[in-house]
């Protein structure tokens, strides 16, 4: 054999590693993709979670400072029926005022719970799409990474191996959607 035979057969084994690899190289550029598209997606949902437990907090608060009005009058009402007061007319006016006062805030506040409740499970769903989010992405990364490992031993299996990994983690991303 010649010298530029050989170079040419060299090269022809090169090229053909080379091309043996691209499979791998274009799944990990695809998994890079689909690790930033869920990381992006994991920040979105916790920040979700944020707000709607802002939210959740502000309607307990609503909730106290009514029922705080409340028994403020509840205990106005108990002293005006215990004390001796000079005008017993205007005593069973407002008397009357602050029954009707109680009876509407009893109502408003079984509402304002019924809202703080339904707030409260808003978040609960958003931290579970957000944790499925995190995993996906805790996955994917993994898969990544063992696919790059193929480039360095040019071992076929990692490259299995971290599709396997990738696999479970678009399961995970997807099953947020399925909810």
């Amino acid at each position: 054999m010649e010298a530029n035979e050989v170079q040419e057969l060299k090269e022809h084994a090169e090229h053909g590693q080379e091309s043996e690899l691209r499979p791998v190289a274009f799944t990990m550029s695809l998994l890079a993709v689909l690790v930033a598209v869920t990381t992006v997606l994991g920040h979105r949902t916790h920040t979700e979670a944020v707000l709607e437990q802002n939210k959740a907090t502000d309607q307990w608060n609503q909730y106290q400072s009514q029922k705080i009005r409340a028994y403020n009058t509840s205990l106005s009402a108990d002293l005006l029926t215990s004390l001796a007061v000079a005008d017993k007319g205007k005593a069973q006016e407002t008397l009357k005022k602050y029954t009707d006062h109680e009876s509407k805030w009893n109502d408003d506040l079984k509402e304002d719970q019924e809202k703080a409740k339904a707030l409260e499970e808003k978040v609960e769903k958003a931290e579970a799409r957000a944790d499925r989010f995190d995993l996906s992405e805790a996955l994917l990364e993994i898969g990544l990474v063992i696919t790059s490992v193929t480039l360095l031993t040019r071992s076929k299996i990692y490259w299995y191996l971290g599709i396997v990994f990738s696999v479970a983690g678009i399961a995970s991303a997807l099953s947020v959607f399925l909810k």
